[in-house]
């Protein structure tokens, strides 16, 4: 995930990230797509979908972060968005 987005992330609400998902999840349905019927083919559109797993991944790694947060009686303002090493090795 780029910086950008990585801040319009830090600070959402709940709602918000979650339409924030919903948007990176129909960018990367929409891509993949063009790519599987040959619509786009170049290594700049597989690496915007690299970009875009990472940042779901952030994006629901920092969900879970704040749920876990307000579960447990603390500010889930207080969770922040981890590095793509962190959250792309993580295993549910």
């Amino acid at each position: 995930m780029f910086y950008h987005e990585v801040t319009r992330v830090f600070g959402m609400r709940d709602d918000e990230i979650l339409t924030r998902i919903s948007a990176l999840v129909t960018e990367e349905h929409e891509l993949r797509d063009k790519l599987s019927t040959g619509q786009v083919t170049s290594d700049d559109e597989r690496a915007r979908i690299k970009e875009l797993e990472v940042s779901l991944d952030q994006c629901w790694d920092l969900l879970r972060q704040r749920r876990a947060r307000r579960g447990a009686g603390e500010d889930p303002d207080g969770a922040a968005v981890r590095p793509p090493g962190e959250v792309e090795n993580y295993r549910q």
